[in-house]
């Protein structure tokens, strides 16, 4: 990604994410960001997910794909979120709080992936670059670049994104569906 953030930028992103993880799973209410001490980057429209780990394994992750709103802001908003309203985990509780790891992910814009067929789509990829977007109809669903540490092979990223999609696992293979790209600046605690 161009225009990466400084480490220090990245670093208040985390204090940010932190104190919104903190305060929103002992249900206070967060404290007002004071906007001037922020770089013109990180007051800027921008799209991010976080990731919320406990021992190495996924405790939730919730972001957006779009930029709508200044990314700290997003960043925590989606910290919030991923603790209390992941609907695949229980919310975080305060006594999980030391053990709860924080993984921000900012997001570029999506681009729409032209391809011919599904063995030119499986051509077009780069695992552990792209994060993918599927949609088909009303349905979408999206891996961040992340996920190809687990998933690396190609045929089943895709499979197991449709199944996220809650669609057929070959569905890539066997209609023509809407694919966008996009790539992340991750970073974490």
């Amino acid at each position: 990604m161009p225009d990466r953030l400084s480490d220090a930028e990245r670093h208040t992103l985390l204090l940010l994410a932190r104190d919104a993880l903190e305060t929103s799973v002992r249900g206070k209410q967060l404290s007002p960001v004071d906007e001037d001490s922020l770089t013109p980057a990180l007051r800027a429209q921008g799209a991010s997910f976080v990731t919320l780990t406990e021992n190495g394994r996924l405790r939730g992750c919730i972001g957006a794909l779009q930029a709508y709103q200044a990314l700290y802001q997003d960043v925590c908003e989606h910290a919030m979120a991923a603790a209390l309203q992941d609907y695949r985990f229980p919310p975080v509780r305060p006594s999980e709080l030391t053990y709860i790891h924080i993984e921000v992910s900012r997001l570029s814009d999506p681009q729409v992936l032209i391809y011919q067929d599904p063995a030119d789509l499986l051509q077009k990829l780069r695992p552990g670059v792209d994060g993918v977007i599927l949609r088909d109809g009303s349905r979408r669903a999206t891996f961040l670049p992340q996920v190809w540490d687990q998933i690396p092979g190609a045929t089943e990223f895709l499979n197991h994104l449709c199944e996220k999609m809650g669609a057929a696992h070959s569905l890539w293979r066997q209609k023509h569906i809407d694919v966008q790209i996009y790539q992340v600046e991750e970073f974490q605690e």
